[in-house]
């Protein structure tokens, strides 16, 4: 999977994925959202409908690089949708072991990221009561908006979302470029 992608489930938490897609674009990322669904069309967890760029079943398994990132935001049950499908989880297990950012935010990094192996050690953060999975394999949880650490991004919610886009947003382009957007956005 080469690219940007923000995937969306039914029942994503709508903040949360157009905050951090502002706040890419806004960086002059080529981020593209992706449907989980059978047509472009999603809802949010709030009942706001979503048009996305392309369909999940459009991509490829491409050996990822540092430059690559699968983002996943919260919300239910979209978080738990995104989780369910092994696909997915197979191609973000591929990505991240291939170098590739996976970023989640919410109750993502508990439902999503926790089914990737290797997380001993890793700083992290999410909504609050979905720690649990991650600590079981010795992943260190902060109180903090967002945490970076290695390929691995994660937000903590909805009021936190554009801290999230920012701190990808450095993954990506460097500080400079996030100081820059947050800036202009008045953060």
């Amino acid at each position: 999977m080469k690219g940007i992608y923000l995937f969306l489930a039914d029942g994503f938490e709508e903040t949360e994925a157009i905050a951090t897609l502002d706040v890419l674009r806004r960086g002059k990322v080529a981020v593209e959202t992706v449907s989980m669904n059978e047509d472009p069309f999603v809802t949010g967890a709030h009942g706001v409908p979503f048009i996305a760029d392309r369909l999940f079943v459009e991509l490829t398994a491409e050996k990822a690089s540092p430059a690559d990132v699968m983002i996943f935001p919260g919300g239910l049950p979209g978080a738990s949708n995104l989780a369910g499908n092994e696909e997915l989880i197979t191609l973000m297990k591929a990505h991240y072991a291939d170098g590739g950012i996976v970023a989640a935010i919410c109750a993502a990094p508990g439902l999503v990221v926790s089914q990737l192996d290797g997380l001993q050690g890793v700083r992290f953060t999410c909504y609050e009561g979905f720690q649990e999975a991650l600590e079981k394999q010795g992943a260190i949880y902060e109180r903090v908006p967002a945490v970076t650490c290695g390929n691995l991004v994660t937000g903590r919610g909805p009021g936190y979302a554009i801290d999230f886009g920012l701190a990808i947003l450095s993954a990506l382009k460097g500080a400079d470029t996030a100081a820059a957007v947050r800036e202009g956005m008045f953060v």
